[in-house]
């Protein structure tokens, strides 16, 4: 289950409203959302919640780049919202390339021929055959296969726990030490600190 949330700090505090995501596919888009929420360009923070696996704050401060923190980015980069927030830069690698890792392995089939090279002849496919029998008897060998091994792999270069500007609401008097404490329902206590607590309970 997934919940989030808008804070935006106007002159007379802080406004909050639930928020809805089905039409945010980018963080261009998310972060439209919060600029559009701005009151004379001032701090806006998105939070997204992921119940009992992860949380992600998305900081707009006027027209400056957006801020990010993310408490757990291997199980956010299973998720679709998480992988708004768990970007090339700030997973620290080269923009493009998952993109490119996913397009060689289209141009790949599963039996290691190129897309347009031909079958070959009635021995290869005999011997292709012989193949795909070893491979049903060894997957048959194995009891207990895993479903998330694949979604596992998909995941393997996202580093697990916390990624991101750990000082993100240090100006708002939420530490890195404190902002690395955060579990579930980590919007509480940062609406508590922000003296937000009682906007956010009108809207939840």
């Amino acid at each position: 289950m997934y919940f989030a949330a808008l804070l935006a700090r106007t002159e007379d505090g802080w406004e909050a409203s639930d928020t809805e995501l089905d039409d945010v596919e980018t963080l261009s888009d998310l972060t439209d959302l919060a600029q559009e929420a701005s009151v004379d360009e001032d701090t806006v923070l998105v939070y997204i919640e992921q119940e009992d696996a992860w949380f992600g704050i998305l900081r707009v401060d006027g027209e400056e780049d957006p801020r990010i923190y993310v408490s757990d980015a291997s199980a956010a980069a299973r998720s679709s919202y998480g992988e708004i927030l768990l970007t090339d830069e700030l997973l620290g690698r080269e923009p493009g390339a998952e993109d490119e890792i996913a397009a060689l392995e289209e141009l790949v089939d599963l039996d290691g021929t190129e897309d347009g090279e031909p079958d070959g002849s009635a021995s290869s496919s005999a011997t292709t055959t012989d193949r795909t029998t070893t491979r049903d008897a060894d997957t048959d060998s194995d009891p207990d296969p895993d479903p998330d091994s694949h979604s596992a792999s998909d995941s393997d270069s996202v580093p697990a726990g916390p990624i991101g500007e750990l000082g993100i609401l240090a100006d708002f008097g939420v530490s890195e030490k404190d902002l690395l404490t955060l579990r579930t329902d980590a919007l509480t206590e940062i609406a508590d600190a922000l003296g937000a607590a009682d906007v956010l309970e009108a809207v939840r």
